[in-house]
């Protein structure tokens, strides 16, 4: 808590008047950066209404997270708090929020029913994210955008095997 109040540029006692503990402080930060990643995914989704297209800017989305400067991604994938009942929560909600809409335009580009989107948009949230991460510890061998070419064009070649719906 002093070096984070040093950085802060504030005294250790106004840090503790705002955040009463080090967990409190974390869910702060969790909480901002998954708000980052679930907007950053929502634009992706409404980034083109070709559906190979957002495919690819939604795993973009995920990439750029997660080598975005800050290492934001490391307060939500790789944290040793992750098995604290509210962290678990919030983690579990992210996922839950980024399969919700990535559901969406799966139901609606494949013409599936709402669980099988579900499903399928479970999957593919949990590619984004165990690929963008495996990524980062390998990225000095593949840069980041023919990563996401590559895990973008697998996705793809699963999902448009669905038929696209008509309405």
């Amino acid at each position: 808590m002093d070096d984070i109040a040093e950085r802060a540029g504030v005294s250790k006692p106004v840090l503790y008047q705002h955040f009463p503990g080090k967990l409190e402080l974390y869910l702060a930060l969790l909480d901002e950066s998954v708000d980052t990643l679930v907007e950053t995914v929502g634009g992706a989704l409404r980034s083109n209404a070709d559906p190979k297209q957002r495919v690819a800017a939604t795993f973009g989305a995920y990439f750029e997270y997660v080598g975005g400067k800050g290492q934001a991604y490391r307060l939500v994938f790789e944290s040793d708090l992750s098995n604290e009942p509210a962290v678990r929560e919030r983690l579990e909600e992210v996922q839950h929020q980024c399969a919700k809409m990535v559901s969406r335009a799966v139901r609606e580009d494949a013409g599936i029913s709402d669980e099988e989107a579900h499903l399928l948009s479970v999957g593919l949230v949990g590619m984004a994210q165990v690929t963008a991460r495996y990524w980062l510890s390998t990225r000095d061998h593949i840069p980041r955008e023919a990563a996401e070419q590559l895990v973008a064009r697998l996705a793809w070649r699963g999902i448009s095997g669905f038929p696209r719906s008509e309405h």
